[in-house]
């Protein structure tokens, strides 16, 4: 007979005697680690029996049974060159209908000069100089950016750093062609292509579209060549970054042997706000000066030489307001007390997590394991089927990847994505890192954080990344790489390469401003 269990109750305030979480214990983490390898390796345990009744079975054939297989062979001649031609011909037809494979061969984040560094006290004392700001607003804007994750050594550009401020056509020109060319000056270098040999040219930026255009731009300053496909994208918020680099894949897989040039980044100057609309004022203290370059190639001789391979990429718009912003600001009374905190809103975080729940679904069978999958599976038949009252499985992406690449769009958004992907503070240094450092560079703080795994000599051959964008609209797109080769720091030239010691940092919830 089983012997029957008591537990007593113990008070709230006595955890000395508090039961244990099992969910949490040891115990449980290794039954799920045998659980996952078992399953993702069930196809090869099924097969071991298998080849082990097939050997015993070949085992007992003769010399004349395979001589007498091969006089029956002689006698169907035709019926044999019929399913070798067969053979043959759906091979073919598999290689030359199957999608190229598309290679990064490296890329390059643009790192300002010293002189373009911004300080956080040194933004409220342009802020307060400028004179449009009330005083309310710059107390405003000082509590949003004590709260950003923003560090010390971010960068704005030199007309909004002037007393007065000089935003201009011309100064934002000066500031996007110092921004590309210096990121592609240092691709092309790193690459050894040549200019002449670039036939697919991608550039966006989301709220700077000049004429003659950015891409305009960058074929002038180059010569590149007259045939060079160019496509110039605009107002797609943050995720444009990947959105190019899916323009760039589909480019790709219609033109062999080419090499396709991504150029990310966005411009300030001529989008500082000067006004004194709380939510307009939000881009001021998030957005930071920078960009990023990446080639990409089709060329199978290009995999030995490349960084990385693209195995999928992922595109979900799912609609929003014009109210939608990255970061929007609740305010509390207490007291008589305002308080201003920063969080996401409600209605962002409804539509972002609709569109990252639809950017998993299309993602995740593509490349979880089958473990991960079947849980999925049954925990939405669960639900569906049956009406359990049970919680929605979240896959566990850490099985599917060793990187991940969150865009830096603020603090609430990392922390929002690291709750409910369940990732590790390990998992989102590259990110917290690239917040702090260069602040929120739109669509090419993706690159940065790469380039940070990278610097920390964290990537190695085979490992899977996983680059997640947010933007307007409401977007999230997701990319995956495969490492092709490990990345030695020492050889590698990266914004972060000069520094990389000195990270990680703590960075607090809230850093003050040091009054002057």
């Amino acid at each position: 007979m089983a012997e029957s269990v008591t537990v007593e109750t113990q008070p709230e305030n006595n955890k000395k005697h508090k039961l244990p979480n099992f969910l949490l214990s040891v115990r449980l983490k290794y039954v799920k680690l045998g659980y996952h390898y078992l399953i993702s390796n069930a196809m090869f345990l099924l097969l071991i029996p298998l080849l082990g009744i097939a050997s015993a079975h070949f085992s007992t054939l003769s010399i004349e049974d395979l001589v007498e297989l091969w006089r029956q062979l002689q006698f169907n001649l035709v019926s044999v060159t019929l399913c070798s031609c067969l053979i043959v011909f759906l091979s073919t037809l598999y290689f030359m209908s199957r999608p190229r494979k598309v290679y990064l061969l490296d890329f390059s984040c643009y790192k300002p000069e010293e002189a373009r560094m911004c300080t956080r006290e040194i933004f409220m004392e342009r802020s307060a100089l400028a004179g449009s700001f009330t005083e309310q607003n710059l107390a405003f804007q000082q509590k949003i950016l004590e709260r950003s994750g923003l560090g010390q050594k971010t960068y704005l550009p030199e007309a909004v750093m002037r007393v007065p401020p000089n935003p201009c056509m011309a100064e934002a020109r000066k500031e996007a062609e110092t921004v590309m060319f210096s990121a592609i000056d240092e691709l092309l270098g790193k690459t050894g292509v040549k200019a002449k040999d670039i036939g697919i040219l991608v550039v966006n930026c989301s709220l700077f579209n000049p004429t003659p255009s950015l891409s305009a731009m960058i074929i002038n300053h180059y010569k590149l060549r007259g045939n060079i496909l160019s496509y110039n994208l605009g107002g797609m918020g943050c995720s444009a970054g990947l959105i190019s680099i899916d323009l760039a894949k589909q480019l790709l897989q219609v033109h062999p042997n080419s090499y396709a040039l991504v150029v990310s980044m966005e411009n300030i100057t001529l989008n500082w706000y000067f006004g004194n609309d709380r939510s307009m004022l939000v881009s001021n203290c998030l957005f930071r000066m920078g960009g990023a370059a990446i080639l990409l190639s089709n060329k199978s001789r290009d995999r030995r030489r490349s960084k990385y391979q693209l195995i999928h990429t992922v595109r979900t718009h799912k609609g929003a307001d014009d109210k939608c912003y990255n970061c929007v600001f609740q305010k509390e009374d207490e007291s008589d007390k305002t308080r201003i905190g920063v969080s996401l809103s409600k209605d962002l975080m409804a539509v972002a997590g609709e569109a990252l729940k639809t950017n998993i679904t299309t993602l995740g069978p593509l490349v979880l394991p089958m473990s991960e999958q079947l849980l999925f599976f049954a925990t939405l038949v669960a639900r569906k089927v049956f009406k359990a009252k049970i919680k929605p499985y979240i896959p566990d992406f850490k099985l599917a990847f060793e990187h991940f690449c969150i865009h830096a769009g603020g603090r609430a958004v990392l922390d929002e994505l690291e709750k409910n992907l369940e990732l590790s503070d390990w998992h989102m240094e590259p990110s917290r890192m690239t917040l702090y450092r260069f602040g929120n560079t739109s669509s090419s703080s993706l690159w940065y954080e790469l380039a940070y795994s990278e610097a920390k000599g964290r990537m190695r051959k085979g490992d899977r990344t996983w680059q997640i964008a947010f933007g307007s609209g409401f977007k999230c797109n997701s990319a995956v790489w495969q490492a092709l080769k490990t990345i030695n720091p020492a050889k590698e030239k990266s914004p972060w390469i000069d520094e990389i010691d000195d990270f990680p940092v703590h960075v607090p919830k809230i850093e003050s401003v040091r009054s002057s």
